[in-house]
């Protein structure tokens, strides 16, 4: 065993229950562990498709959840999924194939993104109406979710904010919002996951460590949001994800 497991696995269990508690009261999880992962010394590919694993797990422990309280919208699943899925096929390639320290800087450049979009949060401002799913919001919607899958397929981290922003957008309440997310990242993540593990892009004792960590976490989440709410998670979060940023640009 190689002796860095013994410090790299603890710590990845613990990122993984703060990854786990923020992709659930939040969003965003993927922004603390996928560079964290590339800091412990992976190459950027292999810690992409290791992050997947935890993501994979994480999802099908929600897709429980979900379906236990009868949570199961089957129609627009059905619409999502395919688009997702080719996209993610098509961003997993653009990952593996990409240059290391541009798939760095480009990490960092999305992390300042989507923490810029965290901060200012436009979808409390944005109100649910009745579902709009004419004929004309379904074709949108299915291309919109071919780019989600590309975008999820490349990196993952934040595409949680887009997949809520863009049903949202649609008029659809938050329940059925995060029913779909869950069932979509699920599907495409075992595409992207994959394509990943074909190419031999995945560590497995690290992805099974941060796996356990974001299932804890995920199962913690709804008792911490009654006591203290998601609002100091996110701070917290907001702040190490800043600083990983600044290293990947700077420093990668």
């Amino acid at each position: 065993m190689d002796p860095a497991l013994f410090w790299q696995l603890p710590l990845l269990f613990l990122a993984g229950i703060a990854a786990g508690l923020l992709n659930v009261l939040a969003g965003g999880g993927s922004l603390l562990t996928l560079p964290l992962l590339i800091f412990m010394g992976l190459p950027s590919s292999i810690a992409n498709g290791t992050n997947r694993v935890a993501i994979f797990f994480q999802c099908l422990f929600a897709i429980r959840g979900f379906r236990k309280r009868g949570y199961f919208p089957l129609e627009l699943i059905l619409l999502c999924t395919p688009p997702a899925l080719f996209g993610s096929w098509l961003g997993a390639g653009l990952a593996i194939s990409m240059d290391d320290l541009l798939f760095k800087r480009v990490l960092g450049i999305i992390m300042i993104g989507v923490l810029v979009l965290s901060i200012l949060d436009p979808m409390k401002r944005m109100t649910q109406d009745a579902a709009r799913l004419g004929t004309w919001h379904k074709v949108v919607l299915f291309i919109s979710f071919f780019f989600v899958g590309v975008y999820g397929g490349f990196v993952q981290a934040g595409v949680g904010f887009i997949i809520i922003f863009a049903l949202l957008f649609h008029g659809l309440d938050l329940l059925r919002i995060n029913a779909v997310k869950v069932f979509v990242v699920f599907l495409y993540t075992a595409v992207a996951l994959g394509v990943f593990v074909y190419h031999g892009q995945v560590n497995y004792s690290l992805g099974i460590g941060l796996a356990a960590g974001n299932s804890i976490g995920g199962m913690m989440a709804p008792r911490i949001a009654v006591a203290k709410g998601h609002d100091w998670i996110k701070k917290v979060v907001n702040v190490a994800v800043f600083i990983f940023a600044m290293k990947l640009l700077v420093f990668p």
